[in-house]
């Protein structure tokens, strides 16, 4: 099977857990198998690349995906997109993974700390936090200091998974302590609260906001700019596939890939 597979979950079953060892990031070696594929290599890859990415990479991620399968008609392309604590936990655990894209770096250090760690990851994007609300605005929020109204439902993410770190800084930025109703696995399911009209308000990222259309209404606050989150990726040493996990970093770090992410809302990765 080739293509792209695009899997959302917190959790892999026990078995794929077990099946590899340690799994820890690396930059490219000198082994032939974990060359960067140029232009004259494409077309060259096979077999399965795995990619574990945060929850809010979802969708440009799986677009630059079938970029790279496109390229390499015996290539299958799979993703695992859950909150980043959730994936490091995974990976330390034995998660049988070619590539890890995290929302914040204290998640890559889980896996870098680890251990079989001979390179630093690269940061290839950030994003910062907004206010999203069903069309129409019904619970008539106006701003990150209505989080302690009582009377609105309203969801953030769970505080382990950068997302819902990133909003307990930008509370405590605006003085405010915050009344969610729920906290949620990871930022798409935070965003699903309000896509079904279950709750008033969400915090999650920029990001998430355009990829939702006109179902969902944003509102940018100005103490976001506390909590802007750097995404750090690499492939791991233990890759399975590791021809094809460097060339999907380097597809996310070049020119292509930032392009995408800039459409999809995301921020350039600092100077």
């Amino acid at each position: 099977m080739t293509g792209t597979t695009r899997l959302r979950t917190a959790a892999l079953p026990a078995v794929l857990a077990a099946a590899v060892a340690l799994a820890a990031c690396t930059p490219t070696t000198d082994d032939s198998s974990a060359t960067s594929a140029s232009s004259a290599d494409r077309g060259r890859l096979a077999g399965t690349l795995t990619v574990f990415a945060a929850a809010s990479l979802t969708d440009v991620f799986g677009d630059l995906g079938d970029r790279l399968s496109a390229d390499n008609p015996d290539l299958d392309v799979r993703f695992n997109f859950a909150g980043s604590s959730a994936l490091a936990t995974q990976i330390v655990q034995g998660a049988p993974a070619d590539v890890f894209a995290s929302a914040n770096q204290p998640q890559m250090d889980v896996v870098t700390d680890a251990g079989l760690q001979s390179g630093n990851p690269e940061v290839f994007t950030g994003n910062v936090l907004e206010i999203a609300v069903p069309a129409g605005n019904p619970g008539s929020v106006t701003g990150i200091a209505d989080f302690a109204d009582p009377d609105l439902t309203l969801a953030v993410c769970a505080p382990d998974v950068p997302c819902g770190a990133a909003a307990a800084t930008v509370f405590a930025a605006a003085g405010i302590t915050a009344a969610p109703d729920t906290e949620e696995e990871d930022v798409r399911a935070a965003l699903t609260k309000v896509q079904l009209g279950e709750v008033d308000a969400a915090l999650v990222y920029a990001s998430d906001v355009r990829s939702a259309g006109s179902d969902i209404e944003g509102i940018e606050f100005p103490e976001a700019e506390k909590a802007v989150n750097e995404y750090p990726i690499c492939a791991l040493a233990a890759a399975p596939n590791a021809a094809a996990a460097q060339a999907f970093v380097d597809l996310v770090l070049s020119d292509d890939g930032q392009q995408a992410l800039a459409a999809a809302g995301f921020r350039p990765p600092p100077a």
